[in-house]
């Protein structure tokens, strides 16, 4: 289809910074695959700041063929993400401090090796190893099957090779490297929704910001939902770890969250037989539709913040899953258009929403490594200058049945 977007270098060279460099390193219609690839910043002569950008393809296992561009900032993060895999973020490291965590799947999972249909709709997780999971378009949640078909868990973007990918490098200062890719979703009288993603990045800085366009290719209007599951471990994560947000009211997605409602924004340590325990939030915002999650540590010295636009994402999703190490000690920090319940609770309850033939929307989520007190401070402070004197609520009761 011709609408689709080129990421053309010409393209590329318009939409991004001024004077910038671009890499196109594969391009379906194009038939471009640049496979293993680098540049650095000596490569560039950019002299007062040393980075490097890499797409390694690797080999062996279930990852046979799945590729990796990595981004490392000698003074600020390293940023590994998967065109494989629906350009879903692996982690950020930086300052001493690890983004992500540490699944029982080690292998970057070639989606080729994965059939979203097995375990019931549950074959998503022989997959799920991600800081940054995309969980959409189409639908998302937990898996049902209606309307003759089988939802899968969190849909199918996130187990998607993207069609296109570049790197486009400024060659002014402060260097911004920008990161996209087109992930599309589309099937012969079903679907045609196709995804621009971006990742933005200065060397040196301790945050990333995620920018995706979602665009209805169709003739005809089209459901969509989104979830980014973005999941954290230790060394954030531990016994007397906090979540911390601005928010209107929260509830538990189950009966089985209700037993933890009254501890729900602290952590325990690794517990064995601990089942995941997921609660929906309602956050608040500023003025500008702004709003602020985050975990911290128990020393209150390290941590991460999503930030993100309520207009887009209007609600907020947290999950707990403090099981053992070896089985999964993780939470999740989730802005979406729905909550994790099935796609048809979330129509009956009027959270789906929907693109009319041609019509795009957005998405924006910045990311911050906090690295010392200070900037878990700032944070803390954001969330209670947003909360202001509204007292928040706790609803017992949750607000579905699966």
């Amino acid at each position: 289809m011709k609408k689709t977007v080129m990421f053309s270098a010409l393209a590329l060279l318009i939409s991004g910074p001024v004077m910038a460099k671009t890499w196109v390193l594969t391009s379906a219609e194009g038939g471009t695959e640049q496979g293993n690839w680098r540049i650095t910043s000596d490569q560039l002569n950019i002299k007062d700041q040393q980075f490097s950008i890499e797409q390694v393809v690797l080999h062996g296992g279930k990852q046979e063929g799945s590729k990796v561009i990595k981004l490392i900032s000698k003074n600020g993060l390293t940023i590994a993400l998967s065109p494989t895999r629906g350009m879903n973020l692996l982690y950020a490291d930086g300052f001493g401090v690890h983004m992500g965590w540490n699944s029982p799947v080690k292998e970057v999972v070639n989606p080729a090796f994965i059939n979203l249909e097995s375990r019931n709709g549950l074959g998503w997780l022989e997959g799920f190893n991600e800081m940054v999971v995309r969980c959409g378009y189409e639908w998302t949640g937990h898996p049902v099957t209606a309307d003759g078909q089988i939802y899968t868990l969190h849909g199918k973007v996130g187990n998607t090779p993207a069609s296109q990918v570049s790197v486009d490098v400024s060659e002014t200062a402060p260097y911004e490297i920008r990161i996209r890719g087109l992930v599309k979703e589309s099937a012969f009288k079903k679907v045609d929704l196709q995804t621009e993603t971006e990742l933005r990045y200065i060397p040196g800085s301790n945050s990333f910001s995620l920018h995706d366009v979602l665009t209805n290719h169709a003739d005809y209007p089209h459901d969509y939902q989104i979830i980014y599951h973005s999941n954290f471990g230790k060394p954030i994560l531990e016994q007397g770890a906090r979540f911390i947000t601005p928010y209107e009211n929260v509830s538990p997605f189950n009966d089985y969250a209700k037993g933890g409602l009254k501890e729900w924004q602290t952590y325990a340590g690794p517990t064995k037989g601990f089942d995941e325990m997921v609660f929906n939030i309602k956050p608040l915002f500023d003025a500008s539709k702004q709003t602020v999650a985050a975990l911290v540590n128990k020393a209150g010295d390290k941590g991460v913040a999503i930030s993100y636009n309520t207009e887009q994402l209007p609600v907020l999703t947290m999950w707990k899953n403090t099981d053992t190490e070896k089985q999964g000690y993780v939470t999740g920090i989730e802005p979406g258009t729905s909550y994790a319940y099935p796609v048809t609770i979330e129509r009956a309850q009027k959270r789906v929403k929907q693109l009319q033939p041609g019509q795009s929307t957005r998405f924006d989520l910045t990311y911050t490594l906090l690295h010392n007190s200070a900037q878990v401070a700032d944070v803390e402070k954001r969330v209670k200058e947003i909360q202001g004197s509204k007292t928040p609520q706790t609803i017992d009761t949750p607000m579905a049945k699966e």
